[in-house]
C-alpha cells in the first residue's frame, strides 16, 4: 500500500539545517560540561515570547530538536500516521505537569546550592537531563512513527499554544501573525498534497477559513506546504496581507468552477501506463468548457482528495469529458483512481478550471509545446482552433517524448494536420537512433524556428518546461508571449 504521508525536504534555512548541532552539543556534551545546559533558558525564554506574536512558529524555524527530526530522523522514519493518543489534550497536559515537575524538582534542588561554586553546574545539568530525555524519547517516536510526532505534545509545544490563545486576546496577531495562506480557495486544486507534506499531519486544504487563512494552533509555520504546493498559491501571511491579496486575485478562468457529479462511460488503455477516462455528465448541460482547461477527478476512499487533469476532449452534446491518466510510479492518486474506478461508477468532478492554456486567437502565430503527459490539452485547443480556421495564420505543435512508443494521440494530429492547412505538427523523439523523424528534444526543435511573432503555450514535465524557459530567456522571447503549465 502506497503511503499517504510523504518525505520532502523541510530545511529550508540555515537555521533549520543545522540548528539540530545544538540538541547533540547540549544533550551530550552537557554530560560532560554540565553549564551548557544553561542556553537552554534563553530558549525557553525566546520561544515563550514569540508565540504570544507568532504562534508555533518557533518549533517550524528555530527549534533545535525539531531540526534533529526534520533533517536526521526523517530519512529513517517510518513516516506512519500519527497516533490519535500523540495528539490527545490530556496527553499534552499530562506530559507538561509531569516535565514541569520534574525540572522543577532539578531547578530546586539546584537553588539550594546558590551563591557556591557547583551551583551554575547543577542548574545546567537540569537541563541537559531533560534535552536528553527528549533527544531519546523524542528520537525514538519520531523513527517509530513520524518524525514530528512528537512536536504533538511537547511542553515547549504546550506554552507556546498557551501563549498563542494569550496573544490572542489583542488585535495584535493580524499583523504579526503570519498563518499559512490561500490566494483563494477557488484556486485550490483539493489535491491534498499539503496534507501529505505537513510534519504535524495536518489537513490545511480542508480547513481555510473565511480569510482564506489555515487558523490551526498546531501548525508550526514551517512553509513545507508552501513550498510543496503544486498550484503556487500557498504562503505564510499576517491576516492583514491575506485579505489584500484575495482582493486583487484574478479569478477569470475559475469563476464558473463547481460541483459535476457524473459516471464513467468508458475507460481506453492508450499505453501500458496511460489511461484515457471518459465521464458522462448527470446534467450535460451544467457546464461550459473552455478548450485548455481542466477538472478535478475525486480520489476514491478519500473524504476530500482530487486530482487534476487537463481535458483532452469534450462533447457538449453528449456532455461527456475525457481526460488521460499517466500511472506515476508509487503515485497515491493515480493509483487509487487506477483500482478503484470501473466503467458505470459515479464520480465526482469539479471544474472546469484554469487560464494559463486558453489561447489566444488573435495571435498571429501559435507554438504548442508538449512534453509527455502534458499533450493532453493540446488535442481540445487543436480541434477548437481547427473550427475557427484562418484566425490564427500559423499553428505548430513541437511533442517530445523519449521513446516513439511514447507518443499519444499520435494519429488524431495527423488527421488535424492533413484537414488544417494553417496546422504543423512536430513529434520529436529523444533517445532512438533509428527515428525517421526530428530527434533530439523540443529545445532543439525551438532553437531553429523564428519566435519573434508567436505566442507560445506549454505543458509537460517540470524539467522540459524549466530547460524550454532557459532557451527563451537565451532567445530573448518577451515573458508576456509565454504561457505554460506542469503537467
Amino acid at each position: 500500500m502506497i503511503s499517504f504521508n510523504i518525505k520532502t525536504n523541510r530545511t529550508f534555512t540555515f537555521i533549520r539545517r543545522n540548528a539540530w548541532l545544538l540538541t547533540i552539543l547540549v544533550a551530550i556534551g552537557g554530560l560532560f560540561v554540565p553549564k551548557l545546559g544553561l542556553v537552554v533558558i534563553p530558549i525557553i525564554l525566546a520561544l515563550t515570547i514569540l508565540s504570544i506574536f507568532k504562534g508555533r512558529y518557533w518549533c517550524g524555524n528555530f527549534c533545535p530538536h525539531g531540526s534533529f527530526y526534520d533533517r536526521i530522523s526523517l530519512k529513517i522514519s517510518l513516516n506512519r500516521k500519527i497516533p490519535s493518543l500523540f495528539k490527545s489534550k490530556w496527553l499534552r497536559l499530562g506530559f507538561f505537569i509531569f516535565f514541569s515537575i520534574m525540572l522543577g524538582k532539578k531547578v530546586i534542588r539546584a537553588f539550594s546550592l546558590f551563591g557556591t561554586t557547583p551551583f551554575l553546574d547543577k542548574l545546567g545539568f537540569g537541563f541537559v537531563a531533560s534535552y536528553l530525555m527528549v533527544l531519546i524519547l523524542g528520537g525514538t517516536i519520531s523513527v517509530l512513527f513520524a518524525p514530528r510526532a512528537w512536536c504533538n505534545f511537547c511542553p515547549m509545544g504546550f506554552i507556546q499554544t498557551l501563549g498563542y490563545r494569550l496573544g490572542k486576546l489583542s488585535s495584535h496577531l493580524k499583523h504579526t501573525d503570519e498563518r499559512v495562506s490561500i490566494e483563494r480557495t477557488d484556486l485550490c486544486h483539493k489535491c491534498g498534497k499539503c496534507a501529505r507534506v505537513c510534519p504535524m499531519q495536518l489537513s490545511p486544504y480542508q480547513e481555510f477559513n473565511e480569510l482564506n487563512q489555515f487558523d490551526h494552533e498546531k501548525c508550526i509555520r514551517c512553509s513545507t506546504c508552501v513550498v510543496n504546493c503544486p498550484a503556487q498559491i500557498l504562503s505564510l501571511k499576517s491576516e492583514v496581507n491575506a485579505v489584500s491579496v484575495a482582493a486583487e486575485v484574478d479569478l477569470s478562468g475559475y469563476e464558473k468552477r463547481k460541483s459535476l457529479p457524473a459516471y464513467i462511460a468508458d475507460i481506453v488503455d492508450l499505453a501500458h501506463d496511460v489511461t484515457e477516462y471518459t465521464f458522462r455528465l448527470q446534467d450535460p448541460m451544467c457546464t461550459f468548457i473552455e478548450a485548455g482547461q481542466f477538472i478535478l477527478v475525486k480520489v476514491p476512499e478519500e473524504t476530500a482528495m482530487f486530482r487534476a487533469f487537463s481535458i483532452s476532449g469534450y462533447d457538449a452534446e453528449k456532455g461527456e469529458i475525457r481526460v488521460t491518466v499517466k500511472q506515476v510510479p508509487d503515485g497515491y492518486g493515480t493509483t487509487l483512481i487506477s483500482e478503484g474506478y470501473a466503467i458505470g461508477d459515479t464520480v465526482e468532478l469539479e471544474g472546469p478550471m484554469g487560464r494559463e492554456l486558453i489561447v489566444d486567437k488573435k495571435s498571429e502565430e501559435l507554438v504548442l509545446v508538449a512534453g509527455g503527459i502534458g499533450i493532453t490539452p493540446f488535442l481540445p485547443i487543436l480541434h477548437d482552433l481547427k473550427k475557427d480556421a484562418g484566425h490564427v495564420k500559423k499553428v505548430s505543435l513541437i511533442y517530445g517524448v523519449n521513446r516513439e512508443h511514447e507518443f499519444l494521440y499520435k494519429k488524431e494530429f495527423q488527421d488535424i494536420e492533413s484537414d488544417y492547412t494553417d496546422f504543423e505538427y512536430i513529434p520529436v523523439v529523444a533517445f532512438e537512433k533509428d527515428y525517421p523523424g526530428e530527434k533530439g528534444f523540443v529545445t532543439d526543435v525551438l532553437k531553429k524556428k523564428d519566435l519573434t511573432s508567436a505566442k507560445i503555450y506549454m505543458c509537460g514535465p517540470k524539467p522540459m518546461v524549466d530547460a524550454t524557459m532557459n532557451v527563451f530567456r537565451e532567445l530573448q522571447i518577451p515573458q508576456e508571449n509565454i504561457y505554460y503549465e506542469s503537467a
